[in-house]
Formats: structure tokens, sequence, C-alpha cells
């Protein structure tokens, strides 16, 4: 079995492993530091291009939205042909691997995953985003996180049981553009006044428009349908100022998951994020207004470009009352995520205390004006 992560100790002979601490490899058995540079092969980079950013005029905003990316990608190097894959059963989860995590289990699910083959036809990375926190790390979270629920299960806080964390680095891709936005807006203005016969309303309305050239770096896409959308965009944001250049090397004892999403077909969300982030910027531009309503909108990008990358995900399971909850932090800011069990007797005491609380606001209002 080829072994591309399995990144050996010249002193020892031993499996190395990525340390959060060090930033770079650490051997678990002599202890033996060696730099990721002692380690590394040669990565290329993906052409970019700069975006053209047309001019617009209030008859822009109800122009066509045009978005044109470059979809040209980088497969894996063929001197990268010993990446395995390993494949769950259970889930269909497909995480990249060597015969160090042969024994491993689905981050995803918890089943045991299986050797598939080699990987081929797949994008290499442009950039990863090391860990930062280690397992540790993510352990103290998960208990700080849980305790201060204040609606959890007493139970649950004091029998948790930990019963799987995996550091996985999860793919992403990023979309830079420069774009022209424009958009129409119709405003109103309400002023009200009165005299000793009649109440007066009076709405004026007015045509606004707001047009803008803006600049868009790393918009991110989950490239993976096992991660759910909104536990990764919860854990956001990732610093991409501290990526680097993809090396294997900082796969030494974690492991990676394979990209199921590929780039075109993350694009419609890309735009989608970009026009929206770009009409809640032009939107901040228009004040004193008493309601703002959307005419027309539009954008225009050209010659967007895509990045491929991997960002650190530590994953922990627990198991209550026969139920699995899965929690996420992120592996570099150390933003943690999950959904937890809810005490309803607790919930009950809540919605009692405040019906009581109320009902003795009532009554003390009701006496004070003598209705009671």
């Amino acid at each position: 079995m080829a072994d591309l992560f399995q990144y050996k100790c010249k002193n020892c002979g031993g499996a190395l492993e990525f340390n959060t601490a060090e930033q770079k490899l650490k051997c678990p058995f002599c202890d033996s530091i060696f730099e990721i540079a002692d380690y590394q092969k040669n990565d290329e980079k993906l052409d970019t291009q700069e975006a053209d950013i047309p001019q617009g005029d209030p008859e822009s905003a109800k122009a066509p939205d045009e978005f044109n990316w470059d979809t040209q990608q980088q497969e894996w190097d063929s001197e990268d042909d010993g990446v395995s894959v390993f494949v769950c059963n259970s889930c269909g989860g497909e995480i990249v691997g060597d015969e160090n995590t042969a024994a491993t289990s689905c981050p995803y699910c918890g089943n045991p995953v299986v050797m598939s083959g080699r990987l081929s036809g797949v994008l290499k990375p442009d950039f990863i985003i090391p860990f930062k926190l280690d397992k540790r790390a993510a352990k103290e979270k998960l208990k700080e996180y849980v305790s201060s629920k204040k609606f959890a299960p007493n139970a649950f806080k004091s029998n948790n049981k930990l019963e799987e964390i995996k550091g996985i680095y999860v793919p992403f891709w990023l979309f830079d553009s420069d774009i022209s936005a424009a958009v129409s807006y119709q405003g109103t203005r309400v002023r009200t006044w009165s005299d000793k016969k009649y109440d007066y309303t009076e709405t004026s309305y007015y045509s606004i428009f707001r047009s803008g050239n803006m600049c868009f770096e790393n918009v991110p896409v989950d490239g993976s349908t096992k991660m759910p959308d909104d536990l990764m965009e919860s854990i956001e944001p990732f610093n991409f100022k501290e990526a680097v250049d993809f090396k294997t090397a900082y796969f030494a004892g974690y492991l990676a998951d394979k990209y199921d999403v590929d780039m075109p077909s993350s694009i419609p969300r890309a735009n989608e994020r970009i026009k929206n982030s770009a009409d809640s910027v032009l939107r901040g531009t228009v004040t004193g207004y008493s309601s703002l309503v959307t005419q027309y909108n539009s954008v225009q990008l050209k010659k967007g470009i895509s990045k491929y990358a991997l960002y650190p995900v530590w994953l922990l399971n627990t198991k209550y009352n026969g139920e699995t909850y899965t929690f996420a932090m992120n592996g570099q800011t150390g933003k943690f995520v999950g959904n937890i069990p809810v005490d309803k007797g607790k919930l009950t005491a809540l919605f009692c205390g405040v019906t009581a609380g109320l009902t003795v606001a009532v009554y003390v209002v009701g006496r004070f004006l003598g209705f009671l």
C-alpha cells in the first residue's frame, strides 16, 4: 500500500504527527521535532487573473446578473499518487488517509471505514490552514460549552460520554472576484401630526439608486455534503491570513475529507453569498427612510477565480439516552457549536416562573389603578 502521509522520524523511524503547539512535525515516540520544509514537496498554484469591472448607471440595476468564473483547476500531481481513500459503508463518506489510519472510524457517523483505493482524478488543494488547537483543547471546549447551557439535563452534563473525537481537514472552495453592483430601491418617509379634530399621516415615496465596485476575497463554500452547511457556517470565520501553501506533511495525525461537491457545483452558492453581501453593503448606505424595498438589483462579475483550501475542524460525538450528539470546533479559532438535549422540566419551571411573574405584575398594576 502506498504511503503518502506516513512521514517517518529520521531518528527512530516512528510515524510523525503535526504538532499544533510547535506548528512542526513531532515524533510521539522520541519527541524529535522536524520542520515542515524537511519533508515538503513542490506544489503548483493556480494562475489567477484580475476581474474586469464594468461601470454602471441607474438603468444597470435592471440588467441581468452576469457571473463569469474561471473554472480551470489543477489535478493532484502524479508524485502524490500514493494518497488513499477510506469509504464508510454506512453513510458513504470518503476520507483521505494512509495505513496509519486504516483502523479509523467515520468522523460523521462513527462506523468503521474500509480502504477503497488510491486517490485519482481529484484536485489538489492550493492552501491549508494548519490546526492550531489540539485534541485536549477540543475536549475542554466541549466541557465548557455543555456546562454553560442552562437547560441541558443535569445527567447530560455529569454523565456525558465522549464517544469519538477526530481532527479533520474540511474541503472549502474559496472564491475571489471584483464586481460592479447596482440596486434600485423604493423608500418611504412617514410623517404624522394632529390637530384638535383629526390625526394626519403623510407618506412620501422616493426612488433611490445605489451602485459601487467591490472586491471579494475568499468567499467560502463547503465542498462536503457530509458536513452540514449550517454547522460549518456556525464556526466561521477562518482567518485565511494564516493559510499556507498546501503540503501533505500537515496531514500527519489528522484526517482529510474528500470533497464531493466540485467547484462548478459550488458556484451558485458563491454567487448567492456575493450578491447578498453586495446588496447588504449598498443597503447600509441608505438611511433616513421609514421603509426600503428592493425594486431591481444586478451584479456584474468578470473572470472570477477560485481556490481550493482545507480548513481544520474538530468533530466530537457524544451519546446520551441512546442518541448521538455531534459538536464541531474551529481548529484555528476555537469557536464551538453543537446541539444539546433540553430538560423539559427546566423549561416548564421557567415558563411557570415567567407566568407567575406576569400575574403578580398584572395584580400590582390592577391594585394601583383601582381595578382590583
